[in-house]
């Protein structure tokens, strides 16, 4: 059992205030009364009035009162004894049943506020029987019926309250919920941001930087014998600076690529396979099977940066002589074939992605077409060079197979 008086709300505590000028309006009226009628023993009323008053202000001011259901048992103890001292004396103590009824239900435990409650109502009858000298109907009911009503307001401003504190914990889930799922989508978002430029950054910056240092270190190479040579070496590395420079443009501000402004899919691929075999040491051929059709934007980008990936992973570890690019158009999907005649490799002993080793590019391939419902597969072998391939519906349906 809970030793706290429920804490006021601001409406619960304007009501506190009305009863508390209720109880010392009615304690002064019945002193002032007993001095102005003359009533007998008026000045030991009087006495009892304030002293019940007093006792009254008292409580109704200290914290311990709101803070203890048993402090608030012996205030409302010394209370009632006031009061039956008063209500001995004088008939007029009997308006104070009431408050005193809502004041022992709202401080005392359901059980004990009942108790105290009937105690009061029996106390009221036998004072008001004792004063008029026969137990009267009006004087049973008055105090009965009063006890009735104040546990009926009682109870059901109690069982408003519980459904309001119901509702206030509701809304305050509600909005730490709210709250964490901003929170969560949030990280969400920059995760897949995150994600979004690592792959943009592997695909173009990264692959780029690649193709630029290896066409420097050519020109190094025959710089002091074949002087025109290094210049085209360095004139291609100049370029393949201005087209990262513009890819790192355009994904920051989360645009299409570039080599898709103005041409086709095919043509892009088409163009990407003409560069690197211009800029390497490598003959790249671009095949197309079956009958183009328009693609979605997301698709044609995933497309070109699997290629654009593929040939960068040919060029840098593959030693190959001739790549094949080819673009198929099936009823039900897109497939991008990249087929190198190079050294191959163990697909079950690819390296760890990592800042020194690489091994982003399979993984950022797999999850462009995993993200638009497709898939990737890589066929290889050591010495028997390698395929890889990937596969898009039509139309996406964005999610994993």
């Amino acid at each position: 059992m809970t030793t706290t008086v429920p804490a006021l709300t601001s409406t619960a505590r304007v009501l506190a205030w009305c009863l508390h000028l209720l109880v010392g309006v009615l304690f002064a009226l019945a002193g002032l009364r007993a001095v102005a009628t003359g009533q007998p023993h008026a000045t030991v009323i009087a006495a009892l009035a304030a002293a019940g008053l007093s006792t009254y202000a008292a409580g109704a001011f200290l914290p311990g009162v709101r803070r203890s259901r048993r402090v608030a048992g012996w205030w409302l103890a010394a209370v009632g004894a006031s009061w039956l001292a008063l209500t001995a004396l004088t008939v007029d103590g009997l308006w104070l049943a009431f408050p005193l009824y809502l004041l022992q239900l709202h401080l005392l435990p359901r059980r004990a506020g009942l108790v105290a409650v009937t105690a009061t109502a029996a106390a009221a009858v036998a004072a008001f029987a004792a004063h008029r000298g026969t137990v009267s109907v009006a004087g049973t009911i008055g105090p009965v019926l009063g006890a009735a009503v104040a546990v009926a307001v009682v109870r059901g401003y109690q069982a408003l309250h519980q459904e309001n504190e119901r509702r206030r914990r509701l809304i305050e889930e509600l909005t730490a919920t709210r709250a964490d799922l901003a929170r969560a989508q949030h990280e969400a978002g920059v995760a897949a941001e995150r994600e979004r430029l690592a792959a943009e950054i592997h695909d173009t910056l990264a692959q780029g930087l690649t193709s630029i240092q290896l066409l420097l270190r050519a020109a190094g190479r025959v710089l002091p014998d074949r002087p025109d040579t290094a210049a085209r070496h360095v004139e291609q590395a100049r370029q393949a600076a201005a087209d990262n420079l513009a890819e790192a443009r355009r994904f920051v501000a989360a645009l299409t690529p570039p080599a898709l402004d103005d041409t086709t899919l095919a043509g892009a691929l088409e163009r990407l396979c003409a560069t690197t075999g211009a800029r390497h040491r490598l003959t790249a051929r671009f095949t197309v099977t079956g009958c183009p059709v328009p693609l979605p934007t997301a698709s044609e980008v995933a497309l070109l940066r699997v290629a654009q990936a593929a040939l960068a992973n040919t060029v840098r570890h593959a030693r190959a002589t001739t790549v094949e690019v080819t673009l198929g158009y099936r009823a039900d999907r897109v497939t991008l074939d990249v087929v190198d005649d190079g050294a191959g490799f163990d697909p079950e002993r690819l390296p760890e992605p990592g800042p020194d080793g690489g091994g982003f590019g399979l993984a950022a391939m797999r999850a462009r077409t995993r993200a638009l419902g497709g898939g990737l597969t890589v066929a290889a072998a050591p010495g028997r060079g390698a395929t890889v391939s990937a596969r898009l519906p039509r139309t996406p349906s964005g999610g994993r197979p």
